[in-house]
C-alpha cells in the first residue's frame, strides 16, 4: 500500500496577479479594512449597524470616521467634536479616494502634535508639486496635472481645504476639510497624497486611466497577510506607547509602610 505522502502538508499557495499603480490618487478605492482595522487596533469601537455604513468612534468618543458607499455623493466622512482647544471639523472624502491616503489622515488622528509648525505645502513641494496662485485661490498641482491641493477663502474666517485627483476618463474623486479642521490633519492628508510610493491592486480593480502606470507583480497570499499583520501589530504597538506616555507615573506606598510598621514594632 502506497503512503500518502501528501497527507500533513499544507496547500500549495498559488500566486496571485497584483498590479503597482502610480499616481496613487488614481488608483481607486481599495480595501476599506486597511482604514477600519488599523483604528480597531488602537482601540477605536465599531459603532456600524448591521448592513449599515461604517462608523467607527475613537477612545475618547470625540473623532467619529464613517465609510458610506452608497450615500450622496458617498465616501469617508471624518468628524471631530469641539474642546477647550480646538473647534469641531469635518472632512470629507470621496469613495474613490485610494485608502492608503484616507490611512494617511486617519492614522494620525490620536499622534500627539509635533512641536514644530505644521505645514501643508512642504510634503508637496518636496514632490515638485507647482504652487501658486490660481483663480484667486493658492494652490498646489502635481506635476502630471492629476492632483491638487487648494486653500479656497470666500471671506475671511470662511475657508477650507479642497483637494484630489482626476482624469480626462472621469476617474477620480475630491476631498473637503472645513475651517476649523487642524493643519497638521491637513498635512498628514497632504503627504499621503503627493508620497510618490505606488500602492497596490487586485487583477480587476484598476481604473482605466491614460494617467495610469502599472507594474505588474506576483503576490502570494501568505505575503498579504504577513503585510497586513505587521500594519496591526504597528497600531497595536503605536497604541501602547501611547497609553504609556499619557499613564500618571506610579507612586510607590511601600517605604512609608514599611516605616509605619517598625515604628509600631518599637
Amino acid at each position: 500500500m502506497k503512503r500518502n505522502t501528501a497527507r500533513g502538508r499544507p496547500p500549495v499557495e498559488q500566486a496571485q496577479q497584483h498590479y503597482l499603480v502610480e499616481p496613487r490618487g488614481l488608483a481607486g478605492g481599495g480595501d476599506i479594512r486597511h482604514v477600519s482595522a488599523y483604528l480597531h487596533a488602537c482601540g477605536w469601537r465599531n459603532k456600524s449597524k448591521r448592513d449599515g455604513p461604517l462608523v467607527l468612534v475613537s477612545p475618547d468618543r470625540k473623532i467619529h470616521v464613517g465609510y458610506d458607499p452608497q450615500g450622496s455623493p458617498g465616501g469617508w466622512t471624518i468628524h471631530q467634536e469641539a474642546s477647550a482647544h480646538q473647534g469641531q471639523w469635518t472632512a470629507f472624502l470621496g469613495k474613490q479616494t485610494p485608502v492608503e491616503i484616507v490611512a494617511g489622515l486617519t492614522d494620525t488622528l490620536l499622534d500627539p502634535r509635533s512641536a514644530h509648525a505644521p505645514s501643508v505645502w512642504a510634503p508637496l513641494q518636496e514632490q515638485q508639486w507647482k504652487t501658486g496662485w490660481a483663480a484667486g485661490q493658492f494652490t498646489a498641482r502635481s506635476p502630471d496635472g492629476t492632483g491638487w491641493v487648494q486653500y479656497h477663502e470666500d471671506e475671511p474666517g470662511q475657508a477650507l481645504w479642497w483637494a484630489g485627483a482626476g482624469d480626462q476618463q472621469g476617474n477620480g474623486w475630491t476631498a473637503t476639510f472645513t475651517t476649523a479642521t487642524p493643519l497638521h490633519v491637513v498635512q498628514a492628508f497632504a503627504t499621503a497624497l503627493a508620497s510618490p510610493v505606488p500602492v497596490m491592486r487586485p487583477r480587476g480593480r484598476v481604473p482605466h486611466s491614460a494617467k495610469i502606470r502599472t507594474t505588474s507583480v506576483s503576490v502570494l497570499p501568505s505575503q498579504l497577510s504577513t503585510w497586513q499583520q505587521a500594519r496591526l501589530q504597528a497600531a497595536h504597538a503605536a497604541t501602547w506607547a501611547r497609553n504609556r506616555t499619557a499613564a500618571p507615573p506610579r507612586t510607590s506606598t511601600a517605604p512609608a509602610a514599611a516605616g509605619q510598621r517598625a515604628r509600631a514594632r518599637r
